[in-house]
């Protein structure tokens, strides 16, 4: 069986490393299988710095499609071109495609046309907005998958109301987490933590990714200003990439209130990161990965947002949504920083056994 697994963005690579140990581990164990991991982007992309794949102790990718573009529309067709291109070298059995990126659902379209199996790793996730290009991607991509692999019941549901049949669908569990029980023994405290003197369960950790909240630069300054008041002088670590570094930075230095608190460090690996979530006091976020992680580790967390494609880490988890509500904000940073919050437990099959489970049913599938 050859299988080719497409990656279209770093976070990506989080899930999909899990599943290429569980397929080597199935080759070792005599089925004929094989796989190529399949990355959009080029072998210069500045976020796949070697250190992911050192922590994740994968392998980099087999082919680089080369695609870099701002226009969703230019990325899709020319990562449609390309990998239409790879299949046609390259003789495939199933093509397994992560999320719900642009360059997700391009790759989705082009295995329909050539005939090749598809399976969409973490099916089923909606946001129920359809002005947002993600949620149409998603929709795109899980209607034309023929095996769709979900985390929990709320996206096997999702799917199977929207008409997709019973047989086509299989709740593996939450894919994220094989790769936290996998990696948590290994996880590195980060220097910077040292360096600023600050303890585990005296921080508090902010993340940003957003477009939307990057780019509306009145309403981030106001929920800067909130977690700077909220959190009565706790450490805020902000370990920021590119354009959200750069917006958070110059809106910081018009705020009238102190800033010695928030440390606005450089990124950090996934190891570094993994532990900084792990020991925090609290976390804010945009990020349903990170909200995710915050859910299985316990840590109080707050997201950027109105609406989760990952309910399960509010309806059972350690997480709520403040929109983008500054006050709302000031509210939970400040109850997080009270120790105020309420308790959480590990939702359904996220027992790291997603992966073993997504192989398995893909040799079945074979015979």
């Amino acid at each position: 069986m050859r299988i080719c697994i497409v990656a279209g963005a770093r976070p990506n690579f989080i899930k999909v490393a899990p599943i290429t140990k569980a397929i080597d581990k199935a080759r070792e164990a005599g089925h004929d299988v094989e796989c190529q991991l399949v990355y959009a982007g080029g072998e210069d992309d500045k976020t796949l710095e070697q250190s992911l794949f050192d922590d994740l102790q994968m392998r980099r990718p087999d082919v680089f499609m080369g695609v870099d573009c701002a226009s969703l529309n230019e990325l899709t067709g020319r990562v449609m071109a390309e990998f239409e291109k790879y299949l046609e070298a390259n003789p495939t059995d199933v093509v397994i495609v992560v999320d719900d990126l642009a360059s997700t659902m391009a790759a989705a379209i082009v295995t329909k046309k050539q005939g090749v199996k598809l399976a969409h790793l973490v099916a089923g996730t909606r946001s129920f907005d359809i002005s947002m290009p993600k949620e149409i991607n998603r929709l795109v991509i899980d209607g034309l998958s023929d095996l769709l692999f979900t985390a929990g019941p709320g996206a096997s549901n999702t799917v199977t109301r929207e008409g997709v049949q019973l047989s086509q669908v299989y709740q593996v569990g939450n894919i994220l987490m094989d790769t936290l029980r996998a990696n948590y023994s290994r996880m590195r405290r980060p220097a910077v933590l040292a360096g600023l003197g600050i303890a585990d369960d005296e921080y508090l950790v902010f993340t940003l990714n957003r477009k939307a909240l990057i780019s509306n630069t009145g309403n981030l300054r106001e929920m800067l200003k909130a977690i700077l008041l909220a959190s009565k002088g706790m450490p805020v670590i902000a370990p920021l990439r590119s354009l959200a570094r750069e917006a958070v930075a110059k809106q910081l230095a018009t705020i009238n209130a102190p800033l010695h608190n928030f440390h606005l460090v450089e990124p950090m690996g996934y190891l570094e990161f993994g532990y900084l979530t792990a020991h925090a006091k609290g976390v804010v976020t945009d990020s349903g990965n990170v909200a995710e992680e915050a859910t299985f580790n316990g840590i109080p967390c707050t997201t950027l947002n109105s609406y989760t494609e990952h309910i399960e880490t509010v309806s059972r988890g350690t997480n709520i949504l403040v929109g983008e509500d500054a006050g709302r904000l000031g509210e939970a940073v400040a109850d997080m920083v009270e120790g105020k919050w309420k308790k959480g437990n590990i939702p359904d099959r996220w027992d790291g056994r997603a992966s073993e489970r997504i192989v398995q049913i893909l040799l079945s599938e074979a015979r």
